[in-house]
């Protein structure tokens, strides 16, 4: 009888606690890929397939959301971790979205200018700039 309370009372505290969010700060579109049941195994040792978002997301990715549902919990505890699902959440960015600042260059503008008006923005933001052709 203890060992069903002190097992009911594990599961319980144990529903939901694993999520974990990456965000990439890109502002999120409306197209989002949902993988309930991302096949992972041995406790998580071995981790679920790689979600392809290259098709999809042209943009690239605005947010990752991984976590273990209460259903993948079960399933879990019912194989004793050997087989360990995760659902994984991937929201696109928003079109025309980059994280990096851009210079286009001009039609009729040699490349050497382009590129000089790159070096000079990446002098003033600090960091890389995008250069467009």
């Amino acid at each position: 009888m203890r060992a069903r309370k002190l097992l009911a009372a594990s599961l319980v505290l144990s529903a939901g606690c694993y999520h974990a969010v990456v965000d990439t700060g890109r502002p999120p579109s409306p197209q989002v890929i949902d993988k309930e049941w991302a096949h992972g195994f041995l406790w998580g040792l071995v981790p679920p397939s790689t979600v392809e978002t290259a098709g999809k997301c042209s943009s690239g990715v605005s947010k990752v959301e991984t976590q273990m549902s209460f259903l993948n919990l079960i399933a879990n505890i019912i194989t004793s971790g050997i087989y360990s699902p995760m659902q994984i959440t991937v929201t696109c960015a928003a079109s025309g979205t980059s994280l990096l600042p851009q210079v286009t260059r001009t039609p009729g503008e040699d490349l050497q200018t382009a590129i000089e008006r790159a070096g000079e923005l990446a002098l003033t933001s600090g960091g890389p700039v995008l250069l467009h052709r």
